[in-house]
């Protein structure tokens, strides 16, 4: 049995459902149950529970061979910051694997983790690997550069929409992108093949494109040029601070965004375990879906 923690989310919804293709037993942890329903359907146990709750982690570690945990508070909804989920709620969740006799506990983390990093997010995933790496079982951690269909598609989805995106800062730093599906894919090895006991992945996709270059490639898939603009990056600096106590789940985004546009965020993948590099996912292929989903213009949208 495996428990899938952050089951419903867009990395973990993909691990469990290849998981259990594969016929291997699941059980699904979420703070809501109906979200989980298609999960259920492929024969997961879904149980109730929050990385914030220590008491429901203990019940849902009970029987359990492996752990993965693959939950993150980046988005802030409901209380679920960085510091409370990735962080604690992760450290919570290696004792209770711990005490019931988990043997192999999986982390899904992020290139460039760090104690010193300026957006939480990275502080708190380092914290938590040293959780795992302190936490007296056998581990693997997958580190992962930015998701694809999250960033890229941020600035992409209003291109094929609007003819319109708003850049946030320069847009002229090379970032590496990396397909939500191909770090599922690499999740999937590092809980099934022995040799990934131990070690720590680093897993980044084919391509360093800046926003602007990714702008472009949506561009062509629109057909036309989409009308730019951009938020100064003084701006930006400042509104990370000052939106803070009143909402610092934007105020954590938009310190993600200068980060992205004044980091050395290039990558190239080393060490590997499974799937060639050049088999990834690349932005281009990621537009071309996005642009293939959208209904023909004057048909009904989808619901």
């Amino acid at each position: 049995m495996i428990l899938a923690v952050g089951a419903t989310g867009s990395l973990g919804r993909r691990v469990v459902a290849a998981l259990r293709s594969h016929g291997t037993p699941v059980r699904a942890l979420t703070r809501d149950p109906g979200r989980a329903a298609d999960l259920a359907a492929l024969g997961v146990e879904v149980v109730a529970g929050d990385l914030r709750d220590p008491s429901s982690l203990e019940r849902a570690c009970r029987g359990v061979e492996k752990v993965l945990s693959a939950a993150h508070g980046f988005d802030g909804k409901d209380g679920n910051v960085p510091l409370a989920v990735d962080l604690k709620g992760n450290q919570d969740l290696v004792r209770a694997a711990r005490a019931a006799g988990v043997r192999h506990f999986v982390l899904a983390s992020a290139v460039g983790a760090r104690p010193d990093h300026p957006v939480d997010l990275f502080r708190c995933k380092h914290g938590a690997e040293e959780a795992v790496r302190q936490g007296g079982m056998p581990f693997t951690i997958v580190r992962a550069t930015a998701f694809m269909e999250f960033w890229a598609a941020m600035v992409g989805e209003p291109v094929l929409r609007d003819g319109k995106v708003t850049l946030f800062g320069r847009g002229r730093n090379p970032i590496n992108f990396v397909s939500v599906d191909d770090v599922a894919a690499y999740t999937l090895l590092a809980l099934e093949d022995p040799r990934a006991v131990g070690r720590t992945f680093e897993v980044g996709g084919p391509e360093n494109l800046t926003m602007t270059e990714v702008v472009a490639i949506f561009e062509r898939e629109a057909g036309r040029p989409a009308a730019r603009k951009h938020v100064p990056l003084p701006l930006m600096r400042f509104l990370a601070v000052a939106l803070r106590p009143v909402n610092p789940a934007v105020a954590r985004q938009i310190g993600a965004g200068v980060h992205m546009d004044t980091s050395d965020l290039r990558f190239e993948m080393r060490e590997t375990l499974g799937p060639p590099l050049q088999g990834f996912t690349r932005v281009a292929d990621v537009a071309r879906r996005m642009a293939s989903e959208r209904p023909a213009a004057g048909a009904p949208a989808r619901r």
